[in-house]
C-alpha cells in the first residue's frame, strides 16, 4: 500500500485507524471533505522536519551586563541576565506568538506566512525548542 485516502470525512471516520497508522508509519493519508483535501501527518516527523525546513535565524546579543534574543522580522524578543535566561524567556514569547497567531494573526498579511514556524513551536517541547533556538549543546 502506498497511500491511503478517503473521499469523506464518514469515510474517514469509519477507517480511522488505518488513517492514523498510515500516518504514523509514514505512508501519505488524506481526507476529502468537500472541495478541500488535509493530511494526516504523524506529529513527531512532521516536527523534525519543519525544524530541517525552518531556521530559527535567532539573533543573541550580549550588551548591558545582560543577553537579548529576537528574531528578524517576528514581534519576538527576550532578555535575561543570563543567556540561558534569555533563551527561555525566549521559549515562552514564543509560545505566546504561536497562541496569538492561532487566536488572531493568522489572517494578518504580514503574519499569514508563519504557519510553519507556529506549527513547530506548537509541536515542540521546551528543550526541542532551545536546541532550534541555539543550536545542540556542546
Amino acid at each position: 500500500m502506498t497511500a491511503v485516502h478517503y473521499d469523506s470525512y464518514t469515510d474517514a471516520r469509519n477507517n480511522l485507524k488505518n488513517l492514523l497508522d498510515a500516518a504514523e508509519s509514514g505512508m501519505v493519508a488524506t481526507v476529502r471533505r468537500e472541495s478541500a483535501t488535509t493530511a494526516v501527518l504523524d506529529a513527531a516527523r512532521l516536527r523534525h522536519f519543519l525544524a530541517s525546513v525552518v531556521p530559527s535565524r535567532a539573533e543573541v546579543v550580549q550588551e548591558a551586563g545582560g543577553w537579548s534574543v529576537f528574531i528578524p522580522g517576528l514581534p519576538i524578543a527576550a532578555d535575561g541576565a543570563y543567556f540561558d535566561e534569555a533563551i527561555t524567556d525566549m521559549i515562552d514569547a514564543l509560545r505566546e506568538y504561536a497562541h496569538d497567531w492561532q487566536d488572531h494573526l493568522l489572517k494578518a498579511a504580514n503574519h499569514r506566512d508563519h504557519w510553519g514556524l507556529v506549527q513547530l513551536i506548537s509541536l515542540s517541547d521546551d528543550e526541542q525548542l532551545r536546541e532550534w533556538l541555539s543550536g545542540p549543546a556542546q
